[in-house]
């Protein structure tokens, strides 16, 4: 497992519930643990934050080697650290630059108090 890896993983949904689900390795955090800290993903577009989420769709280059089945959302209001023995299995990919661009976004949003 490395970061960018589409893993399949428990993360709690908001109704508390812990789910497996397809989620994006976004670091290894720094602990002799080498836990994870990942953004959920789902089917549910309508979900989208403009500017902030990415929609996945099967016209990106690295839509094939994410294998998802269809068109997705990269939530990154969806974090999770989990424990990488959780971790069911990696099913995928997604590009470098879509990587750097999703921790980008974070960064910026977690550093820059003018952001409601």
């Amino acid at each position: 497992m490395k970061e960018s890896d589409v893993i399949l993983t428990p993360l709690f949904q908001a109704d508390a519930e812990l789910k497996y689900r397809p989620a994006i390795v976004l670091r290894e955090m720094p602990l002799s643990y080498k836990d994870l800290l990942v953004c959920g993903i789902s089917t549910q577009l309508n979900q989208n934050i403009p500017g902030f989420d990415e929609i996945i769709s099967p016209v990106d280059v690295d839509f094939a080697s994410s294998e998802l089945h269809s068109e997705s959302l990269i939530r990154l209001g969806f974090l999770g650290v989990v424990p990488r023995r959780l971790v069911r299995g990696t099913l995928g990919t997604i590009s470098k630059e879509r990587h750097i661009r999703l921790l980008q976004k974070l960064a910026i949003y977690l550093t820059d108090s003018t952001i409601n």
